[in-house]
């Protein structure tokens, strides 16, 4: 059993991600600012300023799972939790997992990151580029021994289409996953469990890598 702490555990992805942890018997405990209106049966629920209580949630879990949306007062102080997340989990040597958008992937091996190009539409510009920038620091600014991941969703991703679970899926680094067809799709269900296999069975030590079905 491992004791997962997953902030932002009351938004979508944190609530898929808390039952499918849950399910497999894990101890979780998600955190957010607010109660969520219909909680996991099983999940351990704690709220409050995550400023006060970051430190305190690190000590308490074997990993840490970043769900957390940059949007309202976190859109422009997101990028700094993430980076003091980083720091205490290095020092007490805790594994930490942050949940991205699609638009931190790539193109291509070595192209720029879809955040970066010019071409994510001006209302979702500014999010797109605060998640690029935290795996940009994960990759090139966090300690060498700090082990973490960066998982990203498909284009098609979120709880406007929660899809149906698979139980399968594919990766491909940090390069997005199309279909011939141009469509790029990951169900809720599915997302949450390809972060769950990689917490029980991590094959993704300090890389960035997208998800999709």
């Amino acid at each position: 059993m491992t004791s997962i702490t997953i902030l932002g555990g009351t938004g979508y992805t944190g609530r898929n991600v808390a039952r499918e942890a849950v399910s497999r018997g894990h101890e979780v405990t998600s955190f957010s600012r607010h109660a969520p209106e219909a909680p996991v049966e099983g999940a351990r629920y704690l709220t409050g300023a995550i400023s006060d209580q970051l430190a305190g949630l690190v000590d308490a879990s074997d990993v840490v799972i970043g769900a957390l949306a940059p949007a309202g007062e976190l859109e422009a102080g997101l990028r700094g939790v993430y980076s003091e997340l980083s720091r205490l989990a290095a020092t007490k040597g805790k594994r930490i997992g942050i949940v991205g958008g699609y638009s931190a992937l790539r193109s291509a091996p070595g192209a720029e990151r879809f955040a970066y190009t010019g071409d994510v539409p001006p209302q979702f510009a500014l999010a797109a580029r605060v998640m690029a920038e935290v795996v940009d620091d994960l990759e090139n600014n966090s300690e060498p021994g700090l082990d973490w991941f960066y998982i990203s969703p498909a284009a098609g991703y979120g709880s406007y289409a929660p899809g149906e679970k698979l139980g399968r899926y594919r990766t491909n680094g940090n390069v997005a996953i199309y279909e011939a067809d141009g469509s790029s799709t990951i169900s809720g269900a599915d997302f949450a469990t390809a972060i769950v296999d990689e917490i029980e069975t991590p094959s993704h030590s300090r890389q960035h890598f997208g998800v999709a079905n």
